[in-house]
Order: C-alpha cells, then sequence, then structure tokens
C-alpha cells in the first residue's frame, strides 16, 4: 500500500491551528494560475513575499511565527483566506469536463515540464507547453497523471561574463522550499524502487508536484542505493553524453511506467511529449503480454492504438539516435522477455533514410503509435515531407500526422489586472467559454485609456525588474558600470520596446536584427522615436554556435554607441518571461523557415496585447489576420532579405504607428492592433483549444475503441 500524504513535505513549517490549509495550498500549484490564490500569501507579508520570489513554501518559511499567530487576529486576511480556501476545495472537488463524454485515464510523460520557477526542471518551449497541458487538463476535469523527471541541478543557470560568454552554473532545487513531496512506502519511507532491466541496477526514488486536479510524478536518482554514476542520470536535463542520455530515457520511459504500477495508477491512453520517454511504449507491449496475456502481435496492436505521439522537431537530424550496439548492450535480454528477435526489435528505431545511423527514438514513437501530431499547422505539413519515406507505406487517403497547434494556458500567461479588466467586460465565468471566438468580440468595449495604462503599468513593472536585477548584482557582485549598461539598467518605460527573447540557437537568428548596425543605430537613436531592445535567452550548454552569438548580442549591447538601449537579460525562465511578454511593445521572432515548430513565446505574448512581428512560421501563419501584428519576409528565409525587411517595416510601419499620438496623447492605431491581438489570438491559440482538440482527435477515439474491446 502506498501513501500520498501532504505531511510528508517536511519543508513546510508547523502553521497556526485554524491556517492549515495555507500549507495545502502552498503544496499545489493551483494558486500560480489563480490571482486571489497569489495575493493571500502576499497579503501575510508583501515584502517578504517579494524576498521569496514569490514562492509561498519559502515565504512561510521566512516569515516570524510570531507572525503567522497574528494573522489569526486580522479579520481582512482571514476573510480572504476563508475565500480562497472555499475556492480551492470548490476547484478541487468540481467536475468539469468540457465534452458530453469523459475520456479514459491518460498518462502523459515528457522530459520536462514548465511550471513555477521554483521547481526549475525546464529548459524551454517543450517543458511550458507540458506545463499548459497538465493545467489545463486540470481546468476540464480530464483524467490525466503527469511522469517526469526530478533534476536535482535543474537545468543552467545562466550566468554571463564581462565578455558577454555564457557560463554555466548549476541551479540546484532547494528540496526544502520547493512545492513537492516525497512519495511514501508503506513503512512511511520515501518510496523507492529498481527500475526495471538496467544491469548493474539502478534505482529510483518518487516525487510528486500536485498541479490543480492533476499529479505529476518525478523521477529521481540522486539517491544513495546508487553509485555516483548512477545518481547522475537524473542530475541535468538533456545530458550531452549519449550513454548517460539512453538511460536517462531508459529511467524515464520503463522507469516511470514501473512507477505507476506501484502506485496503482490505471491508465488506458498512453501520450508521449517527445521521443525522449518513447521506451515507455515497449514497456506497455511487455505488460500486455506478460499481464493481460495477449500475444505479441496483438499487444503491439492494441499500444499502437492506444497511445498517442507529439513531435516538436522540424529536422531528423534533430532526434535521439543511439547506436545499436549501445542498445544491445540495454535490451538484450529485454527483447527476449518481450517475445522478439533482435531484428524485429530493432526495426522500431529505424529511419529508412538512415538505417544505418541507429536506433530513433521518434521513429520508435511514430512506429508504436497510430496516433501522431505536429504541433502547428505548417510544422505538420513539414514533419510529413521529412518522414515521407517511414510512411511510404501509409494509405495514401490516411493522414499519418495530424497538426494539433499549442495553444498556452491563459490564466497562467495573462497579467492579473488584464485578466480583471477582461473579468469586468466578458464576466467572472469567461474561462469556461474561452475557446469560443464570439466570446472575445467583447474585447472591443475595452476603452483605449484602459489598454494602454494596463500595459504601461506592465511595462514599468518590467523595467523597474530588470533594473532592481542588475542593481542587486551590482551591489553583490560589483559588476562594470559597461556590464550594468548592458543589462538593462538604462532601459526607459517611454520607449518603443523590442522584446526578443527564446532559446539562444543559429536557426532561431537571435541576431538577425543586428544585421546592419549602422542602420540599426538610426533606428534605435532616433531622436523623437527611440527604440530600445530587450534580449534574454539560454545557449544549450554545448551549443557553440549558440553561445557565440550569444556574446555577439552582449557585446553589442556594450556599446556606447547604442546609448544603452539594447540590453541583455540574464539567466531568462519562467519568472522573467512573465514580465517581458507583458512589458514589451513588440515580440519579434525571426527563425529560418521551416525550422519553428511552433513558438508559444508569441501566444503569450499576443494574448497580453504585446504584438507579435515574425516570419510566417510555426503558429504565425495561423495567427497573423494582416491586423494584430506584423509578418517579415516571405515564405523561405535569406538573412541579408529578412534584415532588409525587418529594418523597412521598423522604419515604415512600427515606430511611426507607435509615436503617432491622437488627442488624448495616445497611439490610437497601435491601441487598435493591440485589441485586435488579444481579440484573435486568446480564443485560437489558448490552452482549452488545444486540449479539446487532443480529446476530439484522439483521447475519445481511443476511450471509444477500448470500451468496445472491453465489452
Amino acid at each position: 500500500m502506498i501513501r500520498q500524504d501532504p505531511s510528508a513535505n517536511f519543508a513546510l513549517p508547523q502553521l497556526p491551528e485554524g491556517l492549515e490549509t495555507l500549507g495545502e495550498i502552498a503544496l499545489n500549484l493551483w494558486w500560480t494560475w489563480n490571482p486571489r490564490g497569489k495575493n493571500l500569501f502576499r497579503l501575510i507579508n508583501p515584502y517578504l513575499w517579494k524576498e521569496s520570489g514569490h514562492n509561498p513554501i519559502r515565504l512561510l518559511k521566512m516569515i516570524p511565527s510570531e507572525e503567522l499567530q497574528a494573522l489569526m487576529k486580522e479579520e481582512r486576511f482571514l476573510r480572504e483566506y476563508r475565500y480562497v480556501t472555499a475556492l480551492f476545495r470548490q476547484y478541487m472537488e468540481d467536475k468539469t469536463i468540457y465534452s458530453e463524454e469523459e475520456p479514459l485515464p491518460i498518462a502523459y510523460f515528457c522530459a520536462e515540464f514548465g511550471l513555477h520557477h521554483s521547481v526549475p526542471i525546464y529548459s524551454g518551449g517543450l517543458g511550458f507547453l507540458a506545463g499548459d497541458i497538465l493545467k489545463e487538463a486540470s481546468d476540464m476535469g480530464l483524467p490525466m497523471v503527469g511522469v517526469g523527471f526530478m533534476y536535482p541541478e535543474g537545468y543552467v543557470r545562466q550566468v554571463i561574463g564581462t565578455d558577454g560568454w555564457q557560463k554555466g552554473a548549476n541551479e540546484t532545487i532547494d528540496k526544502d522550499t520547493a512545492p513537492i513531496e516525497r512519495v511514501l512506502d508503506e513503512k512511511g519511507g520515501h518510496l523507492t524502487f529498481q527500475v526495471p532491466f538496467i544491469d548493474p541496477p539502478v534505482y529510483a526514488s518518487l516525487w510528486k508536484i500536485n498541479v490543480g486536479r492533476v499529479p505529476l510524478y518525478l523521477l529521481d536518482t540522486d539517491i544513495e542505493q546508487n553509485d555516483p554514476w548512477d545518481r547522475q542520470i537524473s542530475s541535468h536535463l538533456y545530458v550531452p553524453d549519449p550513454n548517460q542520455r539512453l538511460r536517462q530515457q531508459i529511467v524515464l520511459g520503463i522507469g516511470g511506467y514501473r512507477a505507476l504500477e506501484l502506485l496503482g495508477i490505471e491508465y488506458s491512453i498512453l501520450h508521449l511529449n517527445e521521443g525522449h520517454p518513447a521506451f515507455a511504449l515497449f514497456e506497455r507491449v511487455r505488460s500486455c503480454v506478460e499481464n493481460d496475456k495477449l500475444s505479441l502481435d496483438d499487444a503491439i496492436d492494441r499500444v499502437r492504438k492506444t497511445s498517442i505521439f507529439t513531435t516538436h522537431t522540424p529536422l531528423q537530424a534533430a532526434t535521439d539516435v543511439y547506436s545499436f550496439d549501445m542498445m544491445s548492450h540495454y535490451f538484450s535480454d529485454y527483447w527476449q522477455r518481450l517475445g522478439m528477435d533482435k531484428e524485429r526489435f530493432m526495426s522500431f528505431g529505424l529511419n529508412p533514410d538512415a538505417p544505418q545511423a541507429g536506433f530513433n527514438m521518434t521513429v520508435l514513437g511514430f512506429k508504436l503509435c497510430v496516433q501522431r501530431n505536429a504541433v502547428s499547422q505548417k510544422h505538420a505539413q513539414v514533419t510529413r515531407e521529412i518522414w515521407k519515406s517511414l510512411f511510404a507505406q501509409e494509405p495514401e487517403n490516411k493522414t499519418p500526422i495530424v497538426g494539433i497547434t499549442n495553444g498556452v494556458h491563459l490564466p497562467t500567461w495573462l497579467g492579473d489586472e488584464l485578466r480583471e479588466s477582461i473579468d469586468g467586460i466578458l464576466g467572472e465565468n469567461w474561462l469556461a467559454l474561452q475557446a469560443d471566438p464570439d466570446l472575445w468580440s467583447r474585447i472591443d468595449e475595452m476603452e483605449d485609456e484602459e489598454i494602454w495604462q494596463l500595459h504601461y503599468v506592465y511595462k514599468v513593472r518590467m523595467v523597474n525588474f530588470i533594473r532592481e536585477r542588475v542593481r542587486r548584482k551590482w551591489s553583490d557582485e560589483h559588476i562594470d558600470p559597461v556590464v550594468a549598461m548592458a543589462e538593462g539598467v538604462m532601459l526607459d518605460p517611454d520607449v518603443l520596446t523590442i522584446g526578443f527573447a527564446r532559446r539562444m540557437t543559429a536557426y532561431k537568428r537571435p541576431d538577425l536584427i543586428l544585421h546592419d548596425l549602422d542602420r540599426l543605430e538610426k533606428i534605435i537613436n532616433n531622436f523623437s522615436r527611440p527604440v530600445q531592445i530587450v534580449f534574454a535567452g539560454k545557449a544549450h550548454p554545448a551549443d557553440q554556435p549558440g553561445k557565440e552569438i550569444l556574446q555577439r548580442i552582449f557585446r553589442t549591447a556594450q556599446d556606447r554607441r547604442f546609448r544603452g538601449r539594447i540590453a541583455f537579460v540574464e539567466d531568462y525562465g519562467e519568472g522573467t518571461a512573465k514580465y517581458l511578454v507583458r512589458g514589451c511593445d513588440v515580440w519579434l521572432n525571426n527563425p529560418q523557415i521551416p525550422m519553428e515548430a511552433c513558438g508559444t513565446s508569441g501566444m503569450k505574448a499576443a494574448i497580453n496585447g504585446t504584438l507579435h512581428c515574425s516570419t510566417l512560421d510555426g503558429w504565425w501563419p495561423e495567427g497573423y489576420n494582416g491586423h494584430n501584428g506584423w509578418a517579415i519576409g516571405g515564405e523561405s528565409s535569406d538573412d541579408a532579405k529578412d534584415a532588409e525587411a525587418l529594418y523597412t517595416l521598423l522604419e515604415k510601419e512600427i515606430v511611426p504607428l507607435y509615436y503617432t499620438l491622437d488627442e488624448h496623447k495616445r497611439p490610437a492605431g497601435w491601441i487598435a492592433r493591440m485589441r485586435e491581438s488579444i481579440r484573435s489570438v486568446a480564443p485560437h491559440f489558448g490552452s482549452r483549444r488545444m486540449m479539446q482538440e487532443y480529446l476530439g482527435k484522439f483521447y475519445l477515439p481511443i476511450s471509444k475503441e477500448v470500451t468496445t474491446w472491453e465489452h
């Protein structure tokens, strides 16, 4: 019998009698997307709330016990506490499937989850998508469970040297202040189990994060039972060593499947987000053979029909491929357990375009899942083309890969004040109808003054946030004033601000806007119409060209001729992203076409009225309507031509529109585009619409088929 007891989280301090629910709410990330939940913790102590990094567990540990006791006498706080407790209880108990039917239980596997900065187990868009899927599944009441990794040393914490070179530092997860719980065994100890079929044995312990009504279980190999090499399996996200990376994916797929068995969690649908956890498909085949007594072929057929594979990769070369020798080392006993020979086992990862390359994890996902999807309509076209050899035997009238365009969780990414305004216009229950475009036509009722004042509040908040980071760095590290200038201390909230924040890698072309520095200088330093640019993003530790691009950006930011109007914000993450997507005026995205699978950061900006300016790649061909942002270039990419198009767009359209004021001293034309951005993007590119598509195209059809088998 497995115990799951909230008191197992030793991070929580003893709370006064009558305030116990504070701990329960702190341990459930529900509060992160509910303004009243956030405000409850802010009311406890506004200063400590800020100093805690908006982490309620850290706040509760920092605050003196007598101050907690004093809250019992503050009627204003107690009223809010009781109200938020009631909201939380109602949310956790409601049944709110947004469909006539409820799907069978779903297990969602992913290598990373972007949920909150207090749990740094993500690197970028893939993780934030996974986090938004869990949050939306919770809001919809979908029966889902998540499986991922606890990375004790997190992802890379970015440190930029004076020379602009990215240095990596470990961002160790503080398990004593993170919203995680130990999963306990029947004796009250931390649940630990042996990962099947790895020799020498590897052990993993289990942690749990409450994402509203959806539990997320995380595997951790950094435990005493393992040798040092094995403890490092889960230490970092996306380890560069191929042998360790393969072991990591074995633990995630096979170990994650085993963890759900130990927990007694039964599910009928397996959803894999990318190829990293694809070994779970083999483990599911084994279970069907050994536990359900199916033949091997019937087991494979069942797994294929009840599993979903979501791919985010627009290049074959970007997939994980392991040598056949390496695979044989770990799986020689396993394929016998499945009742296969080596040739058949390896065939599931064999890429017909590169049969000698090794075992391909994306190919495994495609071959063992009938339901396959890309993450935008354009990405689906690209994916079908690059994998056409793999599907050469598919019937011509059957689409082997569908497009389900990503969406973002509106309650998480909308600014609180903007959400309050939307509540006033659409009604407090608008979230239940958020995917209805007709509902959002009422955004036209928002007054220009309200839209502009809200945006200016976010812009000032962003600039203050960046300046405060620089102030602390200058105070603690005595950085050079030129570095302080490069990191944003001279930003001005009254200047048109362009934001570029995403992974620093060559295909995203972060430095495209720096193509012609002389022309850019004229745009930035225009006396009556100045422009400033805020860059942020990490290069992968092994991406040397990405680090070189980042260094060029940082050195340009240090160049005095730009007068401090180019800034690079260090250590981009979830917390920083929220300031930037709300506070910038323009969100710039200029990847090489067709390399952007989706690009959800642009959606997060657009729903807040930050205007998206992008090449026509990823989601933007679906989202751009000519009035809600701008498109750069044509259907293919050329650096010189795209830079020219961007400069011309800035000079002729974007900058003049921003600085053309009406009689009320507001840019009416700009505000009209902001309003159209919110109206057109929110219903179509929210996670509600996305999850409704997964429900209609995958979850419910699989559920009906499984129900037919059972009867």
